[in-house]
């Protein structure tokens, strides 16, 4: 995927592979990064945070991660405008 979205991670990558929605929405914030997950968890606490991370919430069901990998590619424009917004201003 790091030819669509560079500098991307995965929490397993980054030591968080075990940790609480918690301390992945604290790292995301503390390094800038937007939250992909099919958890509906990370997108229920961007609407209620004061602060909100931006949040694509993967909604396929059970599918495998080239499933979810396939979806992010197909996507990669809306999903660009989308991380795109509000950051020019």
């Amino acid at each position: 995927m790091a030819d669509l979205y560079p500098g991307s991670v995965d929490v397993e990558s980054i030591g968080l592979g075990g940790a609480g929605d918690g301390e992945v929405w604290d790292y995301a914030k503390a390094h800038g990064f937007a939250i992909v997950s099919k958890d509906s968890d990370f997108a229920e606490r961007s609407v209620l945070d004061s602060e909100p991370l931006k949040v694509i919430w993967i909604r396929l069901g059970n599918c495998s991660t080239s499933d979810v990998a396939r979806a992010l590619r197909s996507q990669y424009e809306a999903i660009r405008g989308f991380l795109e917004e509000d950051s020019e201003t």
